[in-house]
C-alpha cells in the first residue's frame, strides 16, 4: 500500500475532474457529464469551507482515490465524490477505506453528527462498503432538507455518530 490521504490542492484540479468522470462515465456508463457537477470547478469554495473539505489519496503522484464532505449545517455533512480507481479498490490496497477514515476523523473533530450521502443503484460494490462502515439504508423522504439531491442518486444512507 503506497496510497497517501492528503487535503485537495488546486493543481490537482483538473486530474481529479477526469479521474471522476472516467470512472462515471466509461466504468459505469453513468450519463453526467463536467456541468452537471459545478462543485468540481471550484472545490475549496464549495467543499473546503465551514466543516466541509475534500482528500484525494495519491499514489507515485497520481490521484487514485477521492472523497469529500459538504457541510449542509445543522451540525451534518454528506459524504461525497467517493470514488476510487479499479486497480486500487479492495484489501489489498484499502484506498477507500483511508479515505472514509480521513472523512470520519475530520467530521468527528468537527462536530458532525450525521453524515448522509446520495448514491446509484449502479454502484452495488459502494453499497456493501457503506453498510459494512455502518451506514444505515434511510428513503430519500428522511434527508435534510438541506441535502443537495444529484439527478443520478437513488439510494440513500445515514451515518449517525
Amino acid at each position: 500500500m503506497t496510497e497517501i490521504i492528503k487535503e485537495y490542492e488546486p493543481q490537482y484540479k483538473s486530474e481529479i475532474i477526469n479521474f471522476i468522470l472516467e470512472i462515471q462515465q466509461q466504468e459505469f456508463h453513468i450519463p453526467i457529464t463536467q456541468a452537471d457537477q459545478p462543485d468540481l470547478n471550484d472545490i475549496p469554495h464549495f467543499y473546503q469551507s465551514k466543516s466541509g473539505n475534500f482528500w484525494m489519496a495519491i499514489d507515485k503522484g497520481a490521484v487514485v482515490g477521492t472523497i469529500s464532505l459538504l457541510d449542509i449545517g445543522n451540525n451534518q455533512g454528506v459524504l461525497r465524490k467517493l470514488f476510487v480507481k479499479a486497480d486500487h479498490r479492495g484489501k489489498e490496497h484499502h484506498a477507500a477505506k483511508l479515505l472514509l477514515q480521513q472523512l470520519m476523523e475530520w467530521a468527528r473533530e468537527h462536530r458532525i453528527s450525521e453524515i448522509y450521502l446520495g448514491t446509484t443503484d449502479k454502484f452495488l460494490a459502494a453499497h456493501r462498503f457503506y453498510e459494512k462502515n455502518h451506514f444505515t439504508s434511510i428513503t430519500k423522504e428522511r434527508l435534510p432538507k438541506t441535502f443537495p439531491l444529484m439527478k443520478v442518486d437513488t439510494i440513500f444512507y445515514q451515518f449517525l455518530f
